[in-house]
């Protein structure tokens, strides 16, 4: 492993994400290609090969080793020869399905506010829009869901570092965190990977 972790290649640890499922073959979580390696490697978790719907194996780390490099895959050099990065792996005896809050961002807060300015409620697309800190930073604001609201750019600008008030501005309603989710529910196929569409929706 210490071989192996040496030869990994910057770029595909860069660009590679691996999505793990549960034992029931749940989306749970992702991961990144030399940690989902060191989970076969220590048979945490079995490489999905996959050829289509109707072809999806799980292969144990040794068998995996013995996969040929297809044109579509990503790889790495290794002492022993290129290794075929897993796009998807079970975690063979993990059956939960965490839950999860989504990770507090603007496209968090913009799709938590529906996209409307939670000073006007005119709706907005996604270049008029941004974050706002109802408690501005400057007077010890935090960045927490329950301070954190989508307002448009020019009454953002207007408030500057005012309370709403100060502002003669009037939140519409009381910005609070999300409901936790499954964690299925929160994981996006942000790099459109083909085998991810099997187990996470779009």
């Amino acid at each position: 492993m210490v071989a192996l972790r040496k030869h990994f290649m910057n770029d595909i640890l860069n660009k590679s994400m691996v999505l793990v499922l549960n034992r029931n073959w749940q989306a749970v979580n992702v991961r990144t290609p030399q940690e989902a390696f060191c989970m076969m490697a220590t048979n945490v978790a079995t490489g999905l090969e996959i050829e289509g719907e109707s072809h999806i194996r799980p292969l144990t780390w040794d068998e995996w080793l013995t996969l040929a490099i297809r044109p579509q895959d990503n790889a790495v050099q290794t002492v022993r020869g290129p290794i075929r990065v897993p796009t998807v792996i079970v975690a063979v005896n993990y059956a939960k399905v965490p839950k999860k809050r989504p990770k507090l961002c603007a496209r968090a807060i913009r799709e938590r506010d529906g996209n409307r300015c939670q000073y006007t409620g005119r709706v907005l697309r996604p270049d008029e829009g941004s974050m706002d800190h109802v408690l501005p930073r400057s007077r010890g604001g935090k960045n927490a869901w329950e301070n954190l609201v989508w307002a448009g750019k020019d009454v953002n600008a207007r408030k500057g570092n005012r309370l709403p008030q100060e502002a003669g501005l009037k939140l519409l309603s009381v910005p609070r965190a999300p409901k936790e989710l499954p964690a299925s529910a929160t994981i996006r196929n942000a790099h459109c990977i083909p085998e991810w569409k099997l187990f996470v929706r779009e």
